[in-house]
């Protein structure tokens, strides 16, 4: 199967961690870029990976934005497995938008695994 590249988007109506993007079975994906859009004011944002394989959250970016501003929280790649879940939750719900771009890949070994039990079953 290819490989997708995908866009998910942030714009709050409440304060609490909101899911953006959930990794689907059989693949893996690279986050590129979490671009932050602050159109005014000060305002808190924080980026966390629920690690699906470990049921434990993990806080990857924290950032405090004041003023107009456009800035990438995501300082270099993150690699999500199937199942982990992005979240992002900001201090305020207006001025503030995200949007997060990433690739998905197709994880054969997975999908193999997947049909071979599927065939044993039969």
């Amino acid at each position: 199967m290819a490989n997708i590249y995908k866009n998910a988007f942030y714009d709050p109506s409440v304060t609490t961690p909101i899911t953006v993007y959930t990794v689907p079975s059989n693949r893996t994906a690279i986050v590129k870029n979490i671009q932050v859009t602050n159109e005014s004011g000060s305002k808190i944002v924080k980026v966390s990976v629920t690690d699906s394989s470990a049921s434990t959250d993990y806080q990857i970016a924290y950032m405090n934005i004041t003023g107009a501003t456009i800035c990438n929280v995501a300082k270099a790649p993150v690699i999500l497995e199937s199942g982990d879940i992005l979240k992002i939750e900001s201090s305020v719900t207006s001025g503030i938008s995200a949007i997060v771009s990433y690739l998905e890949i197709f994880d054969e070994k997975s999908a193999w695994l997947i049909l071979l039990l599927y065939l044993h079953l039969m």
